[in-house]
């Protein structure tokens, strides 16, 4: 039977295929509606800002900031924009950065919640994966719970030995320096952090540190190392992240020794554990050789480093402020001379500790930090979405003119202003912040700040000092004075008896 070609029926077919084009475009344009709608809201939710540049985004704005005496430059013209809290693309990722403390605060304290460590490519590979800044989870927790037992300043502790060691690192050390010569006073303080870090987390053994060659040696391996942590990642030489690399390389090898021969030591006598930090770990049986030497550098790293160059960055300020310098030579001046300073010396101390905090807030060593947001988090208005590069920079808080009047001078007596004093708190003030906080908080903060205070005592009351050349901060690849902060010094006794002579002298 032929088929025949009814119209009829090709009618019907139009219509109903006419109906189902009209009701899907409808259909199609109610989604499209919904979600531009959504993306409308996204968009408004999501911190406002500028993409910057096709590719390199902001990233030489940040970079050209940080590099200066101001990091804070980029945040606080994009704050000046949209808010405390914007959006920009740093390193080729989306990021938002704040300069609110609420938030800021909201970051460190929900570690491994809401937020996860996020550090660059060359960050990552030198301080390693298993050190205490990068380590996530139940990993991170144990090993800052070592850290910490191992850094805890404890009265008991201070008084028998700790105290007058890391006194005798600090004589020892200055002693050494010669009259007339130009000084590198930043080497000089690298010396003394290397040596105090070492004996306190009872590693000195551990790299066979016992001249003045191997000191110099390991503070400048570990110089060579933070300069690469930030660096562009190219494995080649000439690249800062390649020197970087061999530095890191020397640094594990001399671990990796002495962990295998305190190994060795211990399946020969099992009740033998070791001592200091390197026993303590080693009974902890489940961290492996690679997070061994991974968490012994970040130590070394945040203790040796970070020290130093706040006792550097702490006689610059202090050079330039006459009336500050006055008055912690007095309050030195008031303390015991002839014999080593004890506890309640230290506790004797408060304009220096004004010093140091005011050191801290406007050349703080940790300016800013890297999160990552595990989920979306809202916060006020605004929603950081899971997966976005989150970045509190701390220094735009420290050197915010609305918290701080003046905030760019450094006026160690705002300390002593009592408005200032739940700003002071650095372990629970989102204002002021130079140790971080949450879980990641710096073990080692109340040892640093002793080192710190003790290195001024016995710089102060021994030497005076002129400078040489003019020198700057920069925090980019790592904070430091860009020249190193060189000067000449005098004996502080014997320039004083020779004023007194010519003062004595008629005229």
């Amino acid at each position: 039977m032929e088929f025949q070609y009814s119209s009829t029926s090709s009618s019907a077919a139009i219509t109903i295929l006419s109906t189902f084009c009209f009701l899907s475009s409808i259909l199609i344009l109610l989604l499209l509606r919904h979600q531009t709608k959504n993306d409308n809201n996204r968009k408004h939710k999501f911190p406002p800002g500028s993409r910057g540049w096709p590719v390199i985004g902001d990233s030489f704005s940040w970079y050209n900031a940080v590099a200066g005496s101001h990091p804070p430059a980029f945040v606080e013209r994009q704050v000046s924009r949209f808010g405390k809290i914007f959006s920009c693309s740093l390193f080729g990722r989306w990021a938002v950065v704040s300069a609110d403390p609420g938030f800021n605060r909201l970051v460190l304290l929900n570690e491994g919640r809401l937020f996860k460590s996020s550090y660059p490519k060359s960050f990552r590979d030198l301080v390693g994966e298993n050190g205490i800044v990068i380590a996530q989870g139940e990993q991170q927790r144990k090993l800052h719970g070592i850290a910490s037992s191992m850094m805890r300043v404890e009265k008991k502790k201070l008084d028998s030995v700790l105290l007058e060691e890391i006194q005798s690192v600090v004589i020892r050390t200055l002693g050494r320096l010669v009259e007339g010569p130009v000084v590198c006073l930043q080497d000089v303080c690298r010396k003394v952090a290397m040596n105090a870090v070492a004996i306190n987390l009872m590693v000195n053994q551990l790299f066979g540190i016992s001249t003045e060659e191997e000191v110099n040696e390991m503070a400048e391996l570990f110089s060579v190392f933070v300069d690469g942590c930030l660096s562009v990642p190219v494995n080649i030489p000439g690249f800062a992240y390649h020197s970087g690399m061999k530095a890191r390389e020397k640094i594990t090898s001399k671990i990796n020794t002495i962990v295998e021969k305190s190994r060795e030591a211990k399946r020969e006598n099992e009740s033998e554990t070791g001592t200091g930090l390197l026993g303590r770990v080693l009974k902890e049986g489940s961290i492996e050789d690679d997070a061994i030497s991974d968490f012994i550098i970040n130590l070394l790293f945040a203790g040796n480093e970070t020290t130093a160059k706040t006792m550097v960055v702490a006689v610059y300020f202090l050079s330039r402020c006459p009336k500050a310098m006055q008055q912690l030579l007095e309050e030195h001046d008031g303390l015991r001379s002839n014999e080593m300073l004890t506890w309640e010396d230290y506790k004797a101390m408060p304009f220096t500790q004004c010093v140091i905090d005011e050191t801290l807030r406007i050349g703080g060593i940790a300016i800013w930090l890297f999160r990552e947001a595990i989920e979306d988090v809202a916060y006020e208005d605004y929603i950081i979405p899971k997966g976005c590069l989150v970045v509190p920079f701390l220094a735009a808080v420290h050197l915010d003119e609305n918290l701080y009047e003046g905030a760019v001078n450094f006026n160690p007596w705002r300390w002593m202003d009592p408005q200032n004093q739940d700003k002071r708190n650095w372990r629970s003030s989102p204002c002021f912040t130079p140790f971080g906080g949450g879980a990641r908080f710096c073990p080692g903060a109340e040892l640093a700040r002793l080192q710190i205070a003790l290195f001024l005592h016995y710089f102060v009351t021994t030497y005076r000092w002129t400078q040489v050349k003019e020198d700057r901060m920069s925090f980019f690849p790592s904070a430091r004075l860009v020249n190193g902060f060189q000067i000449r010094l005098s004996r502080r006794r014997q320039q004083e008896e020779e004023e007194s002579k010519l003062d004595s002298q008629p005229y």
